[in-house]
């Protein structure tokens, strides 16, 4: 197959599902010159190495991005990463943030919350709503997205050991809303093991904690296929004294874990993989993995 034969399979397919799932939003792009931006840039000649090294976007090995389009067709989720103090007093930030433009949430919650304290317990003691929002409850949940419209924007939660129940209190504020669990999009970090390696925040053993973290997986696979499941984190690991390299090797390998977890609870690959979310310090993005078969 010529090269020009493999550029009109990649616009039959990848292109064109593309397209009609994500419109470009203008019909011509151009730079500040006023000169046309084709849509893909090629070489004149591109011989088996360039092919396979770099190939068409939205396609393995993806080197030139994940949508065929990129930023064509969607832009950018831009979120801060915000939260603290109380559940009303967040509520303002984040509303601030979207009448700014921001066109996501990414939420911080305080200590206790992310080790399943009460903000009333002793432990919880000087630490409630300091690093995050603390959230005792799901009427706490209510507050934080009073008049936030779920089914228009999409959330980051940051949130791992309690993920499940803070990804409950979402759906059932989804539902308070109007907005069914499908139509919810956004990511839930879930991401437990990193918690063991760099920064401690875990509740129970390793084991339970993959159940649950399986349990997600599935349960999101089926009623929430919009949402990412989970973001496994090397940030934390590099922030905690790794080196670049055994960043992305611990991450990995916990990647590999949550796999092997889930394929042993008896999860088909395709029902949760396209939803497994990374977020390195490097880059400081998270993309989605993709499948290939």
């Amino acid at each position: 197959m010529g090269e020009d034969s493999r550029f009109k399979e990649w616009e039959k397919k990848e292109l064109a599902k593309s397209i009609s799932r994500f419109p470009e939003r203008k019909e011509k792009f151009t730079n500040h010159g006023g000169d046309e931006i084709p849509r893909v840039a090629l070489p004149k000649n591109m011989d088996e190495k360039y092919l396979k090294d770099l190939g068409f976007p939205g396609r393995y090995p993806f080197t030139r991005g994940v949508q065929p389009t990129m930023y064509r067709g969607r832009l950018w989720t831009m979120r801060q990463y915000a939260g603290f103090s109380t559940a009303a007093e967040s509520n303002k930030r984040y509303r601030y943030l979207l009448d700014q433009g921001t066109t996501g949430l990414s939420i911080a919650f305080d200590l206790p919350t992310q080790i399943g304290y009460d903000s009333d317990d002793p432990m919880s003691r000087g630490e409630v709503g300091k690093v995050g929002v603390a959230i005792d409850s799901l009427a706490d949940m209510e507050t934080m997205f009073q008049e936030i419209p779920l089914d228009r924007i999409s959330t980051s939660m940051t949130i791992n050991s309690p993920a499940a129940i803070l990804l409950a209190m979402y759906v059932a504020i989804g539902e308070k809303q109007g907005v069914a669990a499908s139509q919810l999009k956004g990511t839930i970090q879930n991401d437990v093991l990193k918690e063991y390696v760099a920064r401690g925040t875990y509740i129970f053993p390793p084991k339970p904690s993959l159940r649950l973290i399986t349990d997600i997986f599935q349960w999101c696979s089926r009623h929430m296929p919009a949402f990412n499941t989970i973001s496994i984190s090397g940030y934390h690991i590099r922030e905690a004294g790794s080196t670049a390299v055994q960043e992305v090797a611990f991450t990995l390998a916990n990647a590999c874990t949550y796999v092997n977890a889930a394929l042993d609870a008896g999860l088909e690959i395709d029902a949760f993989a396209g939803r497994l979310a990374f977020f390195f310090n490097c880059c400081g993005f998270i993309p989605r993995l993709r499948v290939i078969h």
